[in-house]
């Protein structure tokens, strides 16, 4: 039956995450033809990671309240309805209020790393999100390339292909997916259910002892890793010419690396090694492959940095939200991967921006360079903060309650 589930979420992932990757390239191109200037489409593309930050957490509280299927079921019912104006879409304004309402029930993926934590054990967690990581490794290996093929036949035919996608995972998670939570669990969770939260909360919830470190490090790793992924392109043609079609390959290339890593061996390594010990190890090897993209000399060197890139990014995106979800009581989980969420949404509002900026006054270079120094200063902090800091069980009643809502 556990089986059964995580092979279910893990479809509904991965159809979630092929319709995002299928559309995500175009997008630059499809703002072009309303006129929209470059400045105009990195908004665009940042709309979508800012409305996301504000409605993740309450996408995750939502689902410790009312249970994970019905929420999974608005979610991707938001997302369905995005690709669908995408798809109509006559004015830039369109474009924009797609991304938008996509992005504020965008919380699919929170949920399911909480539909994940109902139905394994401590031990087994990191395995079972893994299938997440892997589920996005492969929706990105395919989804680029079939939106490029679609897309000359206009651009709204991958828009409502992705719309089509959605309405299955809709019809999947409706006819197929039990409920995780159960009624003691719900019942546990109305009777520590919290008041609204405010700034002031959210700050309380990072200075929490193991917790707040570990969304600490979520937000610097995930700015590091943001800034990568964001400006690689860029990057690739400032250093060694490439054009668009080399680019998609390499990074199919690194979607493969990733499924291997989040598929197959971060379960294993998990089982062997404490998750303290993985993130803080996994920063610290972040930290050299960012410096090797900096300097790389070649593609070919270039590809075998992408190695140990794909296996940190990989260790570090499964194992920080496991730690988190055993670090918490059970009525936080889905607020507090919510929370996670938001701040790798808030990294990908400021990544692309700020790495651009970058190469443009400085070097293509640059982003490698500083997501190694900060990387580097992450790696003393998780010596002092995160080894050998990580709580046996959460403290029932003894602990700040996790923010879900930005007022």
């Amino acid at each position: 039956m556990k089986n059964r589930l995580l092979a279910s979420i893990f479809l509904i992932v991965f159809i979630d995450l092929l319709g995002f990757s299928i559309i995500l390239p175009l997008l630059p191109y499809y703002a072009e033809t309303f006129g929209a200037s470059p400045f105009v489409i990195g908004l665009l593309t940042a709309s979508y990671a800012a409305a996301q930050f504000l409605g993740a957490p309450l996408m995750g509280r939502l689902s410790d309240r009312y249970g994970r299927r019905p929420v999974l079921l608005l979610s991707i019912g938001g997302t369905l309805i995005g690709f669908i104006m995408l798809a109509f879409a006559n004015s830039l304004a369109v474009l924009f209020a797609s991304r938008i309402i996509d992005g504020l029930t965008g919380g699919n993926i929170t949920v399911a790393q909480a539909y994940i934590t109902d139905v394994t054990d401590r031990q087994n967690r990191s395995r079972g999100l893994g299938m997440i990581g892997a589920a996005f490794g492969l929706g990105f290996i395919f989804g680029p390339a079939v939106g490029g093929l679609l897309s000359r036949f206009g651009y709204a035919v991958p828009a409502f292909l992705a719309a089509g996608l959605s309405f299955v995972n809709l019809v999947l998670v409706g006819a197929w997916l039990p409920e995780s939570l159960t009624a003691e669990r719900r019942s546990e969770i109305s009777r520590n259910r919290r008041s609204s939260f405010s700034l002031s909360s959210l700050a309380k919830a990072l200075a929490r002892p193991y917790v707040g470190p570990l969304l600490h490090t979520r937000f610097f790793f995930g700015l590091a890793f943001a800034m990568f992924q964001t400006v690689f392109a860029l990057y690739g043609q400032a250093r060694f010419g490439i054009n668009a079609a080399n680019t998609g390959f390499i990074l199919a290339y690194v979607g493969v690396l990733s499924a291997i890593t989040q598929g197959f061996l971060v379960g294993r390594i998990t089982s062997r090694i404490p998750d303290d010990r993985l993130i803080f190890w996994g920063v610290g090897l972040m930290a050299l492959s960012l410096l090797g993209w900096a300097l790389a000399p070649s593609i070919a060197v270039l590809l075998l940095v992408m190695i140990p890139t794909a296996l940190s990014g990989g260790i570090l995106n499964t194992v920080l939200s496991s730690a988190l979800t055993k670090s918490v009581r059970p009525d936080e989980i889905g607020g507090t991967l919510g929370l996670s969420s938001s701040l790798d949404s808030l990294t990908r509002v400021i990544a692309p921006s700020l790495g651009g900026l970058m190469i443009e006054r400085i070097g293509a270079a640059a982003p490698g360079l500083f997501g190694f120094v900060l990387m580097i200063l992450l790696f003393s902090y998780a010596f002092r903060h995160i080894l050998n800091s990580a709580p046996s069980e959460p403290v029932e009643g003894k602990v700040e309650p996790v923010p879900v809502k930005i007022e």
